[in-house]
């Protein structure tokens, strides 16, 4: 008896994983042969009708929705291309991209239908393209086939059998290399019932980027290899640069409106803890499958991964896309925006009351800010806008309590340039500010501000909000950060 317990066992395992392969939930995802013809799970059929033309834009734009009820052959034409574009005001930097954006364009496909996939690469291209979409059951998601040498074209079919949100990204060697520089998109792959109706859709890519600069320094910017093996990226950013759904290029949206977002994580490095500042995912479709998540906070989008969230707006406001890994937002770029117009609804948000804490100075008013029309005030403007306001208040009233005020800062005001090496180096003690004491602290700006920068936002700090006015020069920041004084 002894000697039959193993077989005994065996044959039994082998009994399990029989009635498991013949389960609902191994079927799911079969590949078998019924009356000699093989059946595919998401395969309806070959196309019908005639070959649509899908009508990419370019992000955050998406196509429209899908209102098919069969499976159709949609052709899809995308182009590499080498672009030199701005990755922040001022910084430049040579960008590899499909149709010349980072991310390249939201593909839509409905789940059955087949796609061919045009990829050309631009002839003024230096390196040779493919592309490899997480969509694809097939040898290296497309890439095998479409290895496309500058002013050539490849084109390969494939059928969309699984929906979901899914990346798209270039594979040639060095992949790191190419994706690093911007070589990511998304390809959503409706069920055949379409998705829910919402007011709004968006989409939303996020990447790590390494240049040999620091961050902000200007002009042009190359890649750098060292600081992407390491993990050290320059730039997080949303759509491949900083601001782009910020002031004039925010999202918008309606009180009582529904928002979704077609969220994707091109890399190369880093996973996304992905938040909306001011608001609740309603649904969130975990790592952009068909598994929903309710009411959730911050979702996770690995590098090469994506999401698919949708929330409402149900108060006026400017909600804060961020990767809440926070230095993230507020100190690499990757920060977003949502207004949401309408009238106010005190019964769900409303600020009941704001005033000084016992023993602190009154605020006035803040005054009007001088004319943008100088550009070094314009990029202080910038740099206080995205660094300093998130800690000192967009009006730099700061938080009682908590940070203390630039504006009407008697503390600034007696020694301007004391407030060099307090941006370069930070602060931490308790200092006394329009009497009242605050002891938090202020990280080093040095690492990530170049002089020119910290000059010129402590300029514009010092000649607006109510302050005595007055100059720092880039000669007088290089000058503390080499160790010395200020002249």
């Amino acid at each position: 008896m002894s000697r039959l317990l193993p077989s005994l066992l065996a044959a039994a395992g082998l009994l399990a994983i029989t009635a498991y392969i013949g389960s609902s939930a191994y079927a799911a995802h079969s590949v078998g042969s019924i009356n000699g013809s093989t059946t595919v799970t998401g395969d309806f059929g070959p196309p019908q009708g005639p070959p649509i033309e899908e009508k990419l834009v370019a992000p955050p734009g998406v196509p429209a929705p899908i209102h098919r009820d069969h499976p159709a052959r949609v052709i899809v034409r995308l182009e590499t291309q080498e672009v030199v574009k701005e990755i922040a005001d001022g910084v430049r930097y040579n960008f590899w991209t499909f149709n010349g954006t980072t991310p390249g364009p939201l593909i839509r496909v409905r789940q059955g239908d087949t796609v061919e996939l045009h990829l050309k690469n631009d002839p003024n291209s230096h390196m040779a393209h493919n592309i490899d979409l997480h969509a694809v059951m097939g040898p290296g998601g497309g890439a095998a086939s479409t290895v496309t040498p500058p002013g050539h074209e490849s084109v390969f079919t494939f059928k969309a059998l699984r929906s979901g949100t899914f990346i798209y990204h270039c594979a040639t060697a060095p992949v790191p290399m190419h994706i690093a520089n911007g070589m990511y998109g998304v390809i959503e792959v409706e069920p055949p019932e379409g998705l829910p109706k919402v007011d709004h859709e968006y989409y939303v890519t996020q990447g790590d980027f390494y240049t040999t600069g620091t961050y902000h320094e200007p002009g042009l910017q190359s890649f750098d290899m060292q600081k992407m093996l390491l993990e050290q990226p320059t730039y997080v950013l949303f759509n491949g640069r900083e601001g782009s759904l910020t002031g004039a290029n925010a999202l918008t949206s309606n009180v009582g409106d529904t928002v979704r977002l077609f969220v994707g994580n091109g890399g190369p490095n880093l996973v996304s803890s992905f938040h909306v500042i001011g608001g609740i995912f309603d649904n969130a479709n975990v790592e952009g499958g068909t598994l929903i998540n309710h009411n959730v906070q911050t979702t996770l989008v690995p590098a090469g991964g994506t999401t698919m969230v949708e929330l409402s707006t149900p108060v006026p406001g400017t909600l804060l896309l961020v990767d809440h890994s926070i230095a993230r937002a507020f100190m690499q770029g990757a920060l977003g925006e949502i207004k949401v117009s309408g009238p106010p609804q005190p019964a769900i948000y409303n600020k009941v009351s704001s005033g000084p804490v016992s023993g602190a100075a009154e605020p006035v008013a803040v005054v009007a800010e001088v004319s943008n029309a100088n550009s070094a005030m314009a990029d202080g403007k910038r740099v206080f806008t995205q660094i300093c306001s998130a800690c000192h208040q967009g009006n730099a009233m700061g938080l009682p309590g908590a940070f203390p005020p630039l504006a009407m800062s008697d503390y600034l005001n007696a020694d301007p340039k004391r407030a060099i090496g307090i941006v370069l180096n930070g602060l931490s003690g308790k200092i006394t500010v329009n009497s009242t004491g605050y002891e938090s602290v202020m990280p080093a700006q040095g690492p990530n501000l170049n002089d020119e920068e910290i000059a010129n936002v402590l300029t514009y700090v010092l000649n607006n909000f109510n302050n005595k006015g007055g100059s720092i020069s880039p000669a007088e920041v290089k000058a503390v950060r080499a160790g010395g004084k200020p002249n």
